[in-house]
């Protein structure tokens, strides 16, 4: 990735030349504490620190507005971390005034908040259901205290019950993170806190395989006895759609219409303005990301308004290719008709070629309209993807 002085200035002109929907996602990167196998980019919470951090993500947001043309709205809008409902209710109620007043958010926007269950409260609800959220992605884990306690989170099972339940209540559509191949993780705990959340009327579930990353605590001494995490995603793949839920994406199940619209925009290279310190975005061919420490994103920000500390350029044949395995992610695949009218015919003919020759049959589902991977080719996608790449 390429850096200089004015790669803020690049991205706003690449902002600026849309003319329709975008979406856009705002990094809070407090944490109560660091989990293991964490590899995101978070710090804990000080006195100050967040209110400090708000102001540059203001002044951040004001920086891009001056770009943004009239006809271009956010379809989608996405709080992470991070720990997004560590800031305290009042802190939300001036942030999302100040993303209605400075955003052109559309009428019918998903907007959606990370959160914790042991930081999240009512009066985070109320807020947030005043400040036009509709979508609250809780990190929950497992409802098995034991998992949650190896896995060093801050809350237990009790505690991430009562959360999903107000986030319930008070009518967000509520998606719940899980997590599979734990330590002594069995298949029928694990089929219990799948159970549970479904119980609880979550819409929405992301099931994540734990992984030791580079960059976790957990990397340079990687736990033993992790559990073999493919008879617990397979099982998933079984029971999630008896229950009324579609596997749209390789890790995300949702009841009709409680897809993730935001993170679809990622997987269909849609335009993201990235904001806040270690944010990634993709505008008009580039990928681009902020600066990684709260004091670098600072310092940029106080001098010329954004933080972007590279630019990546992804076109012609790369972007093709990007685009294949993104699509793969998801279960409306390729269609033929628009990636042949994006990256040419030539480039649809090669990766299809490819796939068809060399990826198993019964892993690919292939009409005239498109080509999408079937439920045996979701559980085998890193070894598809490797052939397009």
């Amino acid at each position: 990735m390429k850096k200089n002085n004015f790669l803020s200035d690049e991205i706003g002109s690449s902002l600026g030349s849309i003319s329709g929907p975008f979406s856009v996602y705002i990094h809070i990167p407090f944490c109560l504490r660091k989990c293991p196998y964490c590899s995101f980019f978070s710090v804990p919470a000080t006195p100050g620190g967040c209110e400090k951090y708000l102001d540059l993500l203001k002044k951040e947001i004001l920086f891009y507005r001056a770009f943004l043309g009239k006809e271009s709205e956010a379809s989608t809008l996405y709080f992470g971390g991070g720990t997004p409902s560590l800031l305290t209710p009042e802190q939300w109620e001036g942030l999302l005034a100040f993303c209605g007043e400075n955003i052109p958010i559309s009428p019918s926007a998903e907007i959606t908040v990370e959160a914790n269950p042991e930081s999240f409260t009512e009066r985070h609800a109320a807020v947030w259901r005043n400040g036009r959220v509709s979508r609250v992605s809780i990190g929950v884990q497992s409802f098995i205290d034991g998992d949650l306690l190896w896995l060093e989170r801050p809350h237990n099972a009790s505690k991430a019950c009562d959360a999903v339940l107000t986030a319930v209540r008070e009518g967000f559509s509520v998606s719940a993170d899980l997590m599979f191949g734990l330590r002594n993780q069995t298949l029928r705990s694990w089929a219990s806190s799948v159970k549970i959340a479904l119980e609880l009327g979550v819409e929405h579930i992301s099931l994540y395989q734990l992984t030791i990353d580079e960059g976790c605590r957990w990397n340079s001494s990687p736990p033993s006895g992790m559990a073999d995490g493919y008879p617990f995603y397979r099982w998933s793949q079984w029971f999630l759609p008896r229950k009324g839920f579609s596997q749209y994406e390789i890790a995300s199940f949702s009841l009709p219409g409680r897809h993730s619209r935001h993170n679809t925009a990622y997987w269909r290279r849609n335009p993201v303005l990235g904001l806040g310190a270690g944010a990634w975005g993709f505008l008009g061919e580039k990928r681009y990301r902020n600066e990684g420490s709260l004091e670098e994103y600072a310092s940029s920000v106080r001098s010329c308004g954004g933080s972007v500390a590279g630019i990546e350029p992804v076109s012609g044949e790369k972007a093709a290719r990007e685009a294949a395995v993104l699509l793969l992610r998801t279960k409306w695949g390729i269609s033929f008709d628009a990636f042949s009218h994006k990256y040419g015919q030539a480039m649809l003919d090669t990766i299809r070629d490819t796939l068809r020759r060399e990826a198993p049959c019964d892993c690919l589902s292939e009409t005239s309209a498109g080509l999408s991977l079937t439920p045996k080719g979701m559980r085998v996608a890193n070894a598809l993807w490797s052939l397009i790449v």
